[in-house]
């Protein structure tokens, strides 16, 4: 006997009859003799209804309050499961968040899951029950009423299955499964028979709408297979496991977020410390930021810049306007853009193939469209550029990597559609750390995977570049041509129509790009282009999942550094990574201090 955990999005139960269908689905597991957990969320649009409420009073609604109404959506949707299944000949309970035992932090509307107790789900499993279980909300130790935040329900089925050590998690949902992008944006998109972890995590952290990234975490974080499955059909969806569809592709899908918010913090001085309370102030605000790009500084001073939902930007604007003025700096200030968006590449195997960021600023350049930021991890390359360009760079890139085309027989190491048509075949705990699969305290929180310190780097920085369309792909053509695998690439936000550039690649690989960067600045020589070569730089690692919306830990990161006198010249942020550029001479002492600092998270 198998336990599914099955999860129902608002388009799956928007009314009675859709109701009535995902019950069936659930007796159809029970009649082939498993065990159902439903989580359902509320009802079509109801969510949005009830913000529309509260907004029509004030424009500054109380998060508790809000909570406490916003609960309400999915309580009526389990009680009308629960009559729908009795009505149907099975056995049915409905729970709350807080009856079936969720508990999380304080944070309102966006709490995050501390513990599950699941005595009384197995309590009325053991008694033949399909238990349905209300998405989206916890409590906390008080017994205030929370909610998780955007995709709150992914994140509820998931953790419960994690749990429950559930043989399998199904998200059905109004797609057939996870495609290599938004199929209404691109209609040539293709379904993936399967994605990794990994390219999933970052996926849907940088927009991508199917699952929500906290849901991965915990899949991830304990071997949660996920299968996203249609609510309106018997498809094969597409299977979220340990493996991606085929490891020789660069790429294997594309996201892109429209609302973004660029905010830039000019003048910053190049020194420990100064990272640390800035990010310090917008870990307290509880604001996740996206891209982060901090180029080399020029005369002790560097830009700052970095994105963030457009939904946390006046929040945001206030906390670097107070920044800003604590640091008592006359040379200080700080910029914004709201009308920009982001896209971002994602693919195991863009870490093993040179090239890559080349083909992507190409196929971005020849759809007519600039990129004003640039900001990579070892399996994600983002670009930031105008929110009007977007759809088009997103079609150009798309076509550029054939992600459209379907992988070859040849290409596929393990034979994807038997791994989605079976996936209670696969063991729940495979490769999990014994530590986590009995820890149901603290489920949400960071875990830090890795600590690495890479010696073998060097950095290349070109100053005053011309800030325009093509940039990008001229400089990573030249790159490609000789063959090196670049790491981390940062182009900060041009300021007065110039843009400064800075990657690292290997230090063997520093005389032949050295040549290349005096070249390029050769043809820009008239517009002030330099170009600073440094051997002499570590990059400090941090590998783990969820990564980027843990706010808190990127200052607990320069904090950390801070406190051993350790600067940061570069940083690289995602989901499952953040590097930075460090002197060679303090990599030591900074790997020491990482090490300190995350011992009690790491595994």
């Amino acid at each position: 006997m198998a336990l599914i955990v099955q999860k129902f999005g608002g388009t799956s139960v928007a009314n009675t009859e859709k109701i009535l269908g995902a019950a069936r689905k659930a007796i159809r597991e029970v009649k082939a003799g498993n065990q159902v957990v439903m989580v359902v969320s509320a009802m079509g649009k109801q969510t949005d209804a009830l913000i529309s409420l509260a907004n029509e009073i004030t424009d500054r609604p109380n998060t508790r309050e809000m909570d406490m109404l916003l609960s309400t959506g999915e309580q009526v949707t389990i009680a009308l499961m629960a009559i729908a299944l009795e009505s149907l000949g099975h056995k049915a309970v409905s729970f709350t968040g807080a009856q079936i035992g969720i508990h999380t932090d304080k944070t309102y509307r966006k709490a995050r899951i501390r513990s599950i107790s699941t005595d009384r789900m197995e309590n009325a499993l053991k008694e033949g029950r399909i238990v349905i279980a209300a998405g989206f909300q916890g409590v906390d130790d008080d017994l205030n009423i929370t909610t998780l935040g955007r995709g709150g329900s992914d994140t509820t089925a998931v953790a419960l299955a994690a749990a429950l050590k559930a043989d399998r998690c199904d998200i059905y949902t109004d797609v057939d499964g996870v495609y290599t992008t938004d199929p209404r944006i691109v209609p040539e998109a293709r379904r993936l028979e399967r994605i990794s972890y990994d390219e999933m995590l970052e996926l849907a952290s940088m927009g991508a709408g199917v699952m929500h990234s906290r849901s991965i975490e915990f899949a991830k974080k304990y071997n949660v297979l996920v299968h996203v499955r249609s609510s309106f059909s018997d498809g094969v969806g597409t299977l979220i496991g340990p493996q991606p569809e085929r490891e020789s592709a660069p790429a294997c899908g594309l996201a892109l977020a429209k609302d973004e918010t660029r905010l830039t913090v000019v003048g910053v001085k190049d020194q420990p410390g100064v990272a640390m309370r800035l990010f310090s102030k917008i870990a307290d605000a509880k604001i996740a930021i996206d891209m982060i790009a901090q180029s080399s500084s020029a005369e002790g001073r560097t830009d700052v810049s970095f994105t963030l939902q457009s939904e946390d930007a006046v929040k945001a604007r206030e906390v670097v306007d107070s920044f800003v003025k604590e640091e008592g700096d006359g040379a200080l200030g700080y910029d914004f853009d709201n009308n920009v968006a982001k896209i971002s590449l994602v693919g195991l195997g863009m870490t093993k193939q040179t090239g890559v960021a080349q083909k992507m600023f190409h196929a971005i350049s020849e759809a007519g469209v600039n990129i004003h930021m640039i900001a990579t991890s070892d399996i994600k390359i983002s670009a930031l550029v105008g929110r009007d360009d977007a759809v088009n760079a997103l079609r150009a890139v798309h076509e550029a990597f054939a992600l459209h085309c379907e992988p070859t027989p040849e290409e596929l190491e393990v034979e994807s559609a038997s791994a989605c048509e079976t996936p209670e075949t696969a063991p729940f705990a495979s490769g999990v750390s014994p530590k986590l699969l009995n820890q149901l305290a603290g489920m949400e929180d960071v875990v830090v995977e890795g600590i690495d310190l890479d010696s073998d780097q060097a950095r290349v920085t070109l100053y005053s570049l011309p800030d325009r369309r093509g940039l990008a792909a001229e400089v990573f053509d030249r790159v490609a041509d000789g063959r090196v695998i670049v790491d981390m690439i940062v182009q900060s936000v041009g300021r007065d129509n110039q843009a400064n550039i800075t990657f690292t690649i290997p230090r063997n690989e520093l005389e032949a790009v050295s040549a290349i960067a005096n070249e390029v600045c050769e043809k820009y020589k008239s517009e002030g282009c330099r170009a600073e070569i440094d051997a002499k730089v570590s990059k400090l690692s941090l590998r783990g999942s969820g990564l980027r919306s843990h706010t808190g830990l990127a200052y607990r990161m320069f904090r950390s550094l801070s406190a051993s006198n350790v600067n940061v010249s570069v940083i690289s942020l995602s989901e499952r990574s953040v590097g930075v550029l460090v002197d060679e001479a303090h990599g030591q002492a900074g790997l020491n201090s990482l090490k300190a600092e995350f011992s009690e998270e790491s595994l």
